[in-house]
């Protein structure tokens, strides 16, 4: 085994705990529009994936009587509205800084749109924390697993795993060669991680730990 030489973050349910808000968004188009609210947390997070256009047909919407972006666009507005009541995940500062004090060079992508993403992680304070951060360059969040393979083919001679919350960010990581680390209390059950065979912990400080128990380890 190789010394893990970077991480690449997944931002929304990884570092930024905004399930609620996602929640509550998505419950108030579904109202909005003469839908079905979801009725619970778990309910969500076993209806969320990517791309977000096949979840909203799973919550119920009808393209044909709402069009996916027009919708996408009143989510964002939504989401917008609802994001200052999100945080960070209390443990995400301390995972990073361990992460940076152990050498370890960390990279955020996400599917977020770019500017979107710029905005929460300077309110957030993360905005310096990543020597990179590579989000989408639309608001339809088909995914992010172009964006995870570019940025390996550039780094290939690095060593990386990826930290997610869905297995979409497991299948990423697996396109582009990556080891995978998987956190619960995000946007999916930890059913459905556990089924990807990789790691699956249950805070950001276990996966800091991890990695650098596993570094320390060689």
């Amino acid at each position: 085994m190789k010394r893990i030489d970077r991480v690449i973050w997944d931002f929304n349910g990884t570092l930024f705990d905004d399930v609620g808000i996602g929640i509550r968004a998505i419950n108030t188009l579904l109202m909005r529009h003469g839908y079905r609210p979801i009725p619970s947390a778990d309910a969500y997070r076993e209806l969320f994936g990517f791309p977000i256009v096949e979840y909203y047909r799973r919550a119920g919407f009808d393209f044909e009587r709402h069009p996916y972006d027009m919708l996408a666009h009143e989510w964002v507005a939504e989401y917008d509205r609802l994001e200052p009541e999100a945080m960070l995940r209390p443990d995400a500062h301390a995972a990073i800084a361990a992460l940076s004090s152990a050498g370890v060079a960390q990279t955020l992508i996400s599917a977020t749109e770019q500017k979107m993403l710029e905005r929460q992680l300077a309110w957030l304070g993360l905005i310096t924390c990543f020597d990179a951060t590579v989000g989408n360059d639309n608001i339809h969040a088909a995914g992010k697993s172009e964006l995870i393979l570019a940025w390996s083919r550039d780094h290939i001679d690095e060593h990386t795993v990826m930290i997610g919350d869905t297995e979409h960010d497991f299948a990423c990581a697996e396109a582009a060669g990556l080891d995978c680390l998987l956190v619960t209390g995000g946007h999916r059950p930890r059913h459905a991680l556990e089924a990807c065979g990789c790691p699956v912990l249950d805070s950001l400080t276990a996966c800091a730990e991890y990695i650098i128990k596993h570094n320390a380890s060689l």
